[in-house]
């Protein structure tokens, strides 16, 4: 039996509440309840072997955010609507803490993005994402215009509602909601989606993630939002200029079996009924 702890991350939900005193009673002192709201990272006990975390995809997400760099791994249970981060569901939660102390485990990598906006030739945003950067106008204002560079190159400039710059992980949420394509974690790329472009050619594009982006904001950009991870806001200013490449730290996730990503993906998306 391991003698490190498991840290669990709960859904502000009284259904994964339940479920969580179900598991602290059978586990005891081997486990404790890790509130990422009120807690901070220096504060996460050194002795975690992993965090559960009982909910959907945002409370995967603020656990990701919450660890930063510290290198603990990520077990998701489903508790959310659609949960393409959580490989386990409610029923089988028991069976996969066995399975999680006995060692009987795989631990995959998903790659991050790292964040930065330079302000006035000032650095005000430092973020690590998971899924992705959304850059989105509000409802009644004008078309953001997103120029992009890659590699210090010019690619074109994007005249959107907005333009998502996501992870493989993350080809699976906001998106796929706009038309992107679903990628494979293990594939080494990002993706970059305009939502609803003005002009029909831009289309969703792949590109290496060892590619450095740089974003920045034409014209007279108004009521324009950088949203990270869908968990945090920030209104951008005209001449800010966004900074995207690969991040040095991963996030580990926790799974059970080889081909698990395929079983999310079609279960999820009911691909031949969800078989």
């Amino acid at each position: 039996m391991n003698t490190k702890r498991i840290g669990l991350v709960i859904k502000n939900d009284a259904h994964a509440e339940k479920k969580a005193r179900e598991l602290k009673k059978r586990l005891g002192n081997q486990c404790v309840i890790i509130d990422i709201q009120q807690s901070k990272n220096k504060d996460i006990p050194d002795d975690l072997l992993c965090m559960i975390v009982l909910g959907g995809d945002g409370t995967f997400l603020s656990a990701a955010r919450f660890i930063e760099n510290r290198g603990i791994p990520l077990m998701g249970v489903k508790f959310g609507e659609v949960g393409f981060l959580a490989e386990t569901t409610e029923d089988d939660l028991f069976k996969a803490v066995a399975s999680l102390l006995e060692g009987k485990y795989l631990i995959q990598k998903r790659t991050r993005l790292n964040i930065k906006v330079v302000r006035d030739n000032e650095q005000i945003i430092d973020v690590d994402v998971l899924n992705d950067a959304v850059i989105n106008k509000s409802a009644l204002s004008r078309l953001a215009s997103c120029a992009v560079y890659l590699d210090s190159t010019y690619l074109t400039t994007y005249r959107a509602d907005g333009l998502i710059v996501g992870t493989p992980t993350g080809s699976t949420a906001y998106s796929l909601a706009a038309g992107g394509p679903v990628v494979n974690p293990q594939v080494p790329s990002i993706i970059l989606t305009p939502i609803c472009p003005f002009t029909l050619t831009n289309r969703p594009l792949i590109i290496p993630d060892s590619t450095k982006i740089e974003i920045r904001l034409e014209g007279s950009p108004e009521d324009i939002i950088l949203t990270l991870d869908g968990q945090e806001g920030f209104e951008m200013d005209p001449k800010d200029k966004i900074f995207i490449k690969k991040s040095k730290d991963d996030i580990k996730m926790l799974s059970f079996e080889e081909q698990s990503y395929f079983k999310v993906l079609k279960t999820r998306l009911k691909w031949s009924g969800g078989r």
